[in-house]
């Protein structure tokens, strides 16, 4: 499963494996692949570096990549207290009575909030980078367009490639023109922050409008015949999130949670702004059927709507109230339907490339090379 990208990275297979657990990052990378670890979760710069530490002593002096958040467009001497003044008291009340309907306890008195979206403000992000660049990463993602141009310059300089998500071809024309190096070409199917247009349209749109720059399918993927579908596609690699969430590597702690992903089908998510203020997708529960009710106030506008929930996240998930529990996750939860080891994973996606590529040589009258 080899590209002219995946040469570059120097890694065996083109597989570029998302997630917010070192452990899950380093062992994609062990496995052959690239891990990209979510740095959204960390705002204190100390706990990114002992997780940078681990990942540095645990993949074997194999490539890895850090995910990061932040605009294009800097917004100077806002603080996450200038936001929280901005949230009115009718969503507060509402996040209240959601959470009261459910009988979901309070957290216990001075503790705070375990998942808080400052992750997505600029100067956090500046922070992460200042404590990544002293590492040997070798790619820098960004999840919410294209770096500002400071940021993409300071990669280059440290010897970093670029990648940028789009969702659509004029999205990733964008970047293009912004001087990053990778496009991850993300379709409709995918879980988190994602646009309009399915994976099967999107990527060889965005594979024109940006050629000859490499591209990575992500969005719907979890087999190795859906990898070959993107690779046919004009795409040099995949780029996978969801799939990595029932792993037994991954760090849910949440057993209730894992259950409910493993139970759910392709048709159990939803585009929802409940979470952070933009259409992610996620579990469908009766948290994003609340946010989504035209009865409702509705969600606010990312971060605002991220900083109003982020205590009721933290609720949900600690006292696991199961109509409330979601993720983030694609449509190809549907697939994840038993927990393997990532090395499993990468040997199922592995066998099911060659069975594909078996396939595609058999209807072309040509015998497997």
């Amino acid at each position: 499963m080899k590209t002219e990208l995946s040469r570059t990275l120097g890694i065996e297979h083109a597989i570029f494996g998302f997630t917010p657990f070192p452990a899950v990052a380093a062992a994609i990378t062990r496995a052959g692949g690239f891990g990209v670890l979510g740095a959204v979760r960390y705002t204190a710069p100390d706990d990114l570096a002992r997780d940078l530490d681990w990942m540095q002593s645990h993949t074997d002096g194999l490539p890895y990549g850090l995910d990061v958040v932040m605009p294009a467009k800097k917004v100077e001497g806002v603080t996450e207290a200038d936001v929280e003044a901005m949230i009115p008291e009718g969503h507060r009340e509402f996040v209240r009575a959601t959470l009261a309907k459910h009988g979901v306890p309070e957290l216990a008195e001075g503790e705070a909030s375990g998942w808080r979206i400052t992750g997505w403000m600029e100067q956090v992000a500046r922070g992460q980078l200042d404590v990544a660049f002293d590492y040997p990463i070798k790619l820098l993602a960004n999840a919410l367009g294209s770096p500002p141009a400071d940021v993409v310059a300071r990669a280059h300089d440290h010897g970093v490639l670029v990648a940028a998500l789009a969702g659509s071809a004029r999205h990733a024309r964008h970047h293009a023109d912004a001087g990053i190096d990778i496009v991850v070409a993300q379709g409709y199917e995918a879980g988190g922050h994602t646009g309009e247009i399915a994976s099967m349209v999107l990527t060889p749109e965005v594979v024109e409008a940006v050629a000859p720059l490499p591209v990575l399918a992500a969005g719907g993927i979890g087999s190795g015949e859906q990898i070959a579908a993107g690779l046919a596609l004009g795409a040099q690699g995949v780029w996978l999130g969801s799939l990595w969430l029932t792993t037994t590597e991954a760090e849910l702690h949440s057993r209730a949670l894992t259950e409910k992903l493993l139970a759910a089908g392709s048709g159990d998510t939803v585009r929802s702004r409940a979470l952070t203020g933009k259409p992610a997708r996620q579990l469908r529960t009766e948290w994003t059927d609340a946010w989504d009710d035209p009865a409702g106030p509705g969600p606010l506008p990312m971060p605002l709507q991220g900083l109003l929930v982020a205590e009721a996240v933290s609720r949900i998930q600690k006292y696991e109230v199961a109509p409330l529990l979601g993720t983030p996750v694609g449509q190809i939860v549907g697939r994840m339907n038993s927990e393997r080891s990532v090395q499993q994973v990468f040997d199922d996606l592995t066998r099911g490339f060659e069975r594909a590529v078996t396939r595609i040589n058999r209807i072309a009258g040509r015998s497997a090379q």
